[in-house]
């Protein structure tokens, strides 16, 4: 390990130590997550390129990395990784990877020894902001913004894929989906045909409608929210998960904004409006729902306990409903999987 730092466009520079063959100066917005465990699965989320991902908890790696199986995508996503200690040595059964060796064979940079409990203050207070990585003293005149980039398009699959065997045919749209979702739609008898975010589904026969959680400013997602629009007159069932939410309020006319600082982690409470019962949740997403812009025929289904922001809507006609949340877990609790419960009783 040699000297380095996470210098943020704020101003403040965070010390630390990084791998000598960290010889780059990498760019990302800087975020945190609450959760305890599943690093894995949380830096493997799609819904988390172009972010350097800061852990809150002080020990990460200690369970080491399981074989790409248990992933949520075929790599690494996230653009660089922020902890306090990083383990050296994994114990589990289920470890096929040291955690250091796994960012380096993927070309993720890492810095440890950062008091990563007082970044996440600066984060809270000031916002999620751009950083770099940066070796020794460097620091950068300029800094890039994963935000302005459309992202979706860097993460969605190519091509589309046919799963199951069922009768019931669920069309779902890739905007960088994380395979639990598909794991926990496989768990019902259905038929599942994945396309790309930008495939035009309006001549394709389906039984249901599945827009995937995905990274960045959903504003950017046009083409996905312009096919949605023509689709919905076909009042088929419709699931949404994080970005696929927002891409479902744009095209229904509302608006979503940029929160603070996002909601990263597996704590996060949110309300079951409609059944008066709390649920603990896994989230990841950096932009929300307005509230105030959805149309009068549509109603918030869920809300965060932490800061009352929409968490979830639905129509009060049609069975449409969308989520701000990962039901899917994967890491996290799984209290909210009766959502894809919900979602497969719809199409029968």
């Amino acid at each position: 390990m040699t000297p380095s730092q996470l210098v943020l466009k704020s101003g403040e520079i965070f010390p630390g130590f990084s791998p000598k063959w960290q010889t780059n100066t990498y760019f990302g917005e800087v975020v945190f997550s609450t959760g305890m465990t599943g690093y894995v699965e949380s830096l493997t989320d799609p819904s988390y390129a172009g972010q350097i991902f800061a852990f809150t908890s002080p020990l990460i790696g200690n369970y080491g990395v399981p074989t790409s199986s248990e992933w949520e995508s075929e790599k690494i996503q996230a653009s660089g990784v922020v902890v306090n200690w990083a383990s050296p040595i994994a114990s589990h059964h289920s470890s096929h990877t040291p955690f250091l060796q796994w960012l380096q064979s993927q070309n993720i940079p890492l810095i440890t020894g950062v008091d990563t409990r007082a970044l996440a203050k600066t984060l809270r207070k000031k916002g999620a902001t751009l950083g770099a990585i940066c070796q020794g003293r460097n620091r950068p005149r300029r800094f890039f913004d994963p935000n302005n980039t459309h992202l979706v398009q860097q993460v969605s699959l190519p091509h589309k894929q046919l799963y199951g065997t069922g009768t019931k045919k669920i069309l779902l749209v890739d905007c960088g989906m994380k395979e639990n979702i598909l794991r926990c739609l496989l768990r019902f008898p259905v038929q599942i045909l994945r396309v790309p975010y930008n495939y035009d589904y309006s001549n394709e026969e389906y039984d249901a409608l599945f827009l995937s959680n995905g990274p960045g400013d959903p504003a950017l997602c046009k083409e996905t929210v312009s096919i949605l629009q023509r689709n919905l007159k076909r009042g088929k069932p419709l699931m949404g998960i994080c970005l696929g939410a927002q891409i479902l309020a744009l095209a229904i006319g509302g608006k979503t904004y940029k929160l603070k600082f996002g909601h990263r982690g597996q704590n996060h409470p949110c309300i079951d409006l409609e059944k008066k019962r709390c649920v603990i949740t896994s989230q990841n997403h950096g932009y929300a729902i307005d509230e105030k812009s959805l149309p009068s025929d549509w109603k918030v289904l869920f809300r965060s306990l932490n800061d009352q922001s929409v968490e979830g809507i639905y129509h009060k006609k049609h069975p449409f409903f969308a989520v701000q949340f990962h039901p899917e877990s994967h890491p996290g609790p799984t209290d909210a999987f009766y959502l894809f419960e919900k979602f497969y009783e719809a199409i029968l």
